[in-house]
């Protein structure tokens, strides 16, 4: 949940605050309902591309570079916010641009030579990847004194360190579990079925008031920020975009759902301690009962679904494909190098006093 523990310049574009349609004063906007103007900003030539194809007009009206433009860093702002907004059309869509455009041939070309070097460098950054057993017993331990984001905003951070992590999060939580559904048809048997329930969970366990993405947007809400999806998206920088775009890279490719699996089990089973911290975090920098419930929720949903994940879906997956466990394992050293990425870029901003957001935000009306 947090990061190291699960877990740059202004670009063109500026983002400013948008009222959604259906916004009235005093009434929280539905996380469901995108933005008016999320559309993001390019911020170099790949973006651009993607944007440029994209808005052309229906699919196969438009036409890519060629060549393409160099693809040489692909930690980069422009590489991970070409591929979010690949991304991004399998998921909520972008406004204005034609659903159809989701499966175009040219687009998903784009997308493979977007997704290689980045898969690549994810696995140059995790070798050596340990043995699955060995993986698993790191995510069960950790520390008292840790260094990551939550022990930072419990021990010493303020009410604007907060809000720009809840910010940097929102990328996912506003949508949590949806990039792991895609593995739900890609794994079969038991391991499947105790898959689902954990899902499920995610969404409410049939309470739709219960949806984690709902409470992650009262969160929001009781900390002055604006709980519309992806209407922060300007401001996120490329570390947060990678954690989510490594989520839908291994959800969306069958060949990479051992590394889905343990990606998710990174965050279930290192959720309980984290989610504990950042909710005694945000209460003492005055969240109230709504600033703090959807922590509050995971310490005890992910205690459970800890054992469920370990037990009823890695046990399972591997007893009856042993191949497997060696890409959850990868899965799991994957996301310990993005969650790690991220963990580091903020308390680097944050220690050296610099907003970890590729801009400021407005100030707290609190």
């Amino acid at each position: 949940m947090d990061g190291r523990e699960q877990a740059a310049p202004l670009g063109e574009g500026q983002p400013g605050r948008v009222r959604d349609r259906g916004e009235r004063p005093g009434r929280p906007r539905d996380p469901e309902e995108p933005a008016v103007g999320g559309r993001p900003a390019a911020r170099g030539p790949l973006s651009a591309a993607v944007l440029a194809l994209v808005t052309a007009g229906p699919p196969g009206s438009g036409r890519l570079p060629d060549p393409l433009p160099p693809l040489d860093d692909p930690w980069g702002e422009d590489h991970q916010l070409a591929l979010y907004l690949c991304y991004e059309l399998h998921d909520r869509g972008l406004p204005g641009v034609d659903p159809g455009w989701e499966w175009d041939p040219e687009l998903l070309r784009l997308r493979r030579a977007l997704e290689q070097p980045f898969l690549a460098a994810v696995r140059a950054e995790a070798e050596p990847v340990p043995p699955l057993g060995e993986a698993l017993e790191g995510l069960l331990t950790q520390p008292p004194d840790g260094t990551g984001p939550s022990y930072f905003l419990l021990a010493e951070g303020d009410r604007r360190h907060a809000r720009e992590y809840l910010v940097h999060r929102s990328l996912y939580h506003l949508k949590e579990a949806d990039p792991q559904l895609w593995m739900l048809p890609r794994i079969h048997g038991p391991a499947q079925a105790v898959l689902m329930a954990v899902t499920y969970d995610e969404y409410g366990a049939g309470r739709p008031e219960r949806a984690h993405s709902l409470l992650f947007a009262r969160m929001m809400t009781a900390f002055g920020l604006d709980p519309g999806y992806r209407h922060y998206v300007d401001l996120v920088p490329a570390p947060s975009l990678a954690v989510v775009n490594l989520m839908m890279l291994f959800g969306l490719h069958r060949a990479l759902r051992g590394a889905a699996v343990g990606q998710f089990a990174t965050i279930e089973i290192t959720s309980s301690p984290g989610s504990a911290r950042l909710a005694k975090a945000l209460e003492r920098l005055g969240g109230g009962p709504d600033g703090t419930l959807f922590y509050r929720e995971h310490v005890e949903a992910d205690a459970v679904h800890e054992q469920l994940v370990r037990r009823g879906v890695i046990e399972e997956l591997v007893a009856a494909e042993p191949e497997a466990a060696a890409d959850v394992a990868f899965g799991i050293a994957a996301a310990e190098v993005v969650g790690g990425r991220f963990a580091d870029h903020l308390l680097d901003h944050w220690r050296a006093g610099r907003t970890s957001l590729r801009s400021p935000l407005p100030d707290d009306p609190a």
